[in-house]
């Protein structure tokens, strides 16, 4: 069977049609370029976020102070020495002679300095039965963990000489060296394993092994070249480890979905008794279309994260951002051509037991066919049930409560270092986390300044800020000076937040504060959490505010339709509340918990619900544009809104059910991670995905759409001015008239 010559007009019908008659053309420029990326990005070589750039205010001034100072401050490590059963205390001989040894011990390994002991730095416990062994690692911080191994042998070998007693190491170095010993391949394993996961369930949707192998093989060449650009745009924007797992989680999806879109639709044209070239041409006027539009509406919200102010959401969301406009020129240009060449053998490597059949053009599902029936039958019940439900979900996120997590509750009983963490917060309060005052004065000897150094020292302890003991390291050279205050609170962040809110307000003030011309930015683990916080919470609202409005314009642009418009941004956010819902219930509350592997820690991670928000609301376009450009498309061929509706839903309903069957597989990988705000992400993105394609896509969408009727067109007079994006695909072009067989096809 043939088609005419007619041309379309768009990008993505002309995208596809010169990709097909110049397939070879079109597949070398694609190899050309993900090799070029590849190699320059390796050339230029990645920078990653400073430390200093993280955060703005005060964290931000007070690295900014120590790197133009040149200090490099070394991982420090502490080694607890504890009786175990209460009965021995820090004056005895024997925890005398054990401290000794400790001393002894790791000073010997000759990879620390600065030992020294807790009785020249009273770093001993109120009730004398703990005591700490302080010391530096030598050499890079950030290269620590790599050292300590030798240290820690020292440690345990004190341990077993003496049994009556805890001997404990813990610090910057061991906790890297026991979390990469402990899940060092945890996360990497996940991002490997969603590319076997990912291709088995493409076997079963397809059937056919060269089928299945191309929506991966254009996800992954995706993703090659993203991290080459990334390599060449880190020199403008720094990126970090965090962007690169965000990017390969969001390259994974959206390539593999926009390649599936594609070649579904190609495939079920051709069923229905097309020939290659017309079905392909029909694909690229409207997948290719959806695709862009898709893409376009991904990548808007992607940038969303570049308003955040914080350098590692601004890498998360240019890295997205890159491989979703990578993904997307890809699918509509090197997958046509590809398609083109492959011919028949696309369903080369047919699975025996999963052979297709063929159902003479007809790829309606017969389960949502059943759905929709009842759905179209009593749209407004099903309107009322299903929002009803989604706002029953929805409704623990009012109480939501966000916090950056601390060790126990990130790991919880899973590293045995978290124990050791527990016990040195108990027995000196703050210790394990203290917060560092950086000192910057003109003179730092001056005796202003040194009366303003003692004066602080004494009065963080009588404000009850910190139970002490303060410490200041003074870098005369620099005239820099580093104090250590351990926080009252430990580790529970709300007192420790408390303490810190009162050194920074109360204590500096009427101490340094009082000295002109000295800086006392107040840093540290608690202060980076309270600015990171602070910075997020001003952040929210703009951010909401760019993606919901771009959003809606790209809606309304390419679907000429006001309604469309409103209705997608409505049941995006629906979307987005259900799954904040669900979070809060499962990591808040405990609801259930326990069927993820996981504990109710009190509290959602912070960065997770605008990071969420972000990523849903982009990737929950692609099934909405699909599914609504299917209808629409539908509609321009002259069926009435209803049938549209029931044609575009169940028509879109495989494709849509395999894309959300690979996001979610893929999403909940990371849901089994150890990590608790990797374990809070996986099962909020495979929730969300979960449910905004089967109840939004499947019930909501096709519900409201009926009440709407033809009001889902509608379109005020004074906005038929804007520009008009709707052209890629026209009734001529998806149902040309017969042309006699033999003719050649202008593709």
């Amino acid at each position: 069977m043939g088609n005419g010559d007619t041309r379309v007009r768009g990008l993505a019908a002309r995208a596809g049609g010169w990709s097909a008659r110049h397939r070879w053309a079109a597949v070398g420029i694609w190899v050309l370029f993900v090799v070029l990326a590849m190699g320059l990005g390796s050339a230029a070589g990645r920078v990653d976020v400073d430390d200093s750039d993280q955060l703005k205010g005060e964290t931000h001034t007070a690295a900014r102070i120590i790197d133009d100072a040149g200090i490099k401050e070394p991982a420090g490590e502490t080694v607890l020495i504890q009786s175990k059963d209460g009965s021995l205390k820090a004056t005895d001989p024997e925890f005398k002679a054990t401290v000794a040894d400790v001393v002894k011990a790791v000073g010997a390994t000759g990879k620390v300095t600065g030992v020294s002991s807790p009785y020249d730095t009273r770093t001993i416990s109120k009730d004398g039965r703990s005591a700490l062994v302080q010391f530096d690692m030598r050499g890079d911080a950030d290269t620590a963990a790599d050292r300590v191994e030798p240290v820690l042998k020292a440690v345990d070998g004190v341990q077993k000489k003496h049994g009556s007693l805890r001997i404990e190491e813990i610090g910057g170095a061991s906790m890297q060296k026991q979390y990469k010993d402990a899940f060092g391949d945890d996360f990497q394993q996940a991002e490997y394993s969603a590319v076997p996961v990912a291709l088995g369930i493409l076997l079963i949707a397809f059937g056919a092994l060269v089928a299945a192998l191309l929506p991966v093989a254009l996800a992954i060449t995706a993703i090659m070249a993203t991290m080459g650009l990334m390599g060449i745009v880190s020199h403008l924007q720094p990126m970090s480890d965090t962007a690169n797992s965000v990017m390969l989680l969001v390259g994974m999806a959206v390539g593999v979905d926009y390649c599936l879109f594609y070649l579904r639709r190609e495939r079920e044209e051709r069923d229905a008794g097309r020939d290659a070239g017309t079905a392909l041409r029909i694909a690229a006027a409207t997948s290719g279309r959806a695709i862009i539009v898709s893409g376009v509406t991904v990548c808007v919200a992607m940038a969303g994260m570049l308003f955040t102010g914080l350098a590692t959401f601004e890498a998360m969301g240019l890295a997205s951002l890159i491989v979703v406009a990578v993904a997307m020129v890809g699918s509509v240009t090197v997958l046509p051509a590809l398609l083109s060449l492959l011919g028949e053998r696309v369903e080369k490597g047919r699975i025996p037991f999963l052979r297709r059949r063929r159902t003479g053009g007809s790829s309606e599902s017969r389960f949502w066919t059943a759905v929709l029936r009842g759905v179209l039958a009593r749209p407004l019940v099903s309107v009322v049930v299903a929002v009803g439900a989604l706002l029953a979900v929805a409704a623990p996120a009012l109480g939501m409560k966000t916090a950056q997590l601390t060790l126990d509750q990130e790991f919880g009983d899973s590293l045995p270092i978290v124990q050791t963490y527990n016990r040195l917060n108990d027995a000196f309060p703050g210790g394990s986390e203290p917060a560092e005052v950086v000192v910057k004065a003109k003179d730092i000897n001056a005796p202003e300044v040194r009366r303003a150094l003692a004066d602080f020292k004494e009065q963080a302890v009588a404000s009850g800020a910190s139970l002490g003991p303060v410490d200041i390291k003074l870098h005369d050279a620099q005239n820099v000076a580093l104090v250590s205050v351990p926080l009252v609170g430990g580790s529970d962040m709300d007192k420790a937040t408390k303490s810190l809110e009162k050194l920074r307000d109360e204590v500096r003030p009427a101490t340094l504060g009082k000295v002109d011309g000295v800086q006392a930015p107040v840093t540290g683990n608690v202060a980076g959490n309270h600015d990171f916080n602070d910075q997020l919470m001003g952040s929210v609202a703009p951010v909401f505010a760019f993606v919901v409005v771009f959003a809606f314009l790209l809606m309304l642009l390419s679907f000429r339709s006001l309604t469309v418009a409103i209705t997608s941004i409505l049941l995006n956010l629906l979307s987005v509340g259900a799954a904040y819902g669900i979070l809060v219930a499962v990591f808040q509350h405990g609801w259930g918990a326990s069927l993820v592997g996981a504990e109710g820690v009190g509290a959602v991670v912070t960065w997770l619900p605008l990071f969420l928000f972000v990523i849903l609301f982009g990737l929950s376009m692609d099934y909405h544009v699909f599914v609504v450009s299917r209808i629409r498309e539908a509609r321009m061929r002259g069926r009435s809104t209803r049938d549209a509706i029931q044609h575009g839903v169940v028509t879109t309903a495989g494709v849509v059910t395999s894309a959300a069957v690979i996001m979610v597989a893929v999403f909940a990988i990371f849901g089994t991670l150890s990590m608790q705000d990797m374990k809070q992400m996986g099962v909020g993105l495979a929730t969300a995905v979960l449910i905004d394609a089967t109840v939004i896509r499947g019930v909501l969408l096709p519900a409201v759409m009926a009440l709407l009727g033809e009001r889902n067109w509608y379109l005020p007079k004074w906005m038929n001015r804007l520009p008009d994006l709707t052209h890629d695909e026209s009734p001529e072009a998806v149902a040309a008239p017969p042309r006699p067989e033999g003719d050649r096809l202008s593709v």
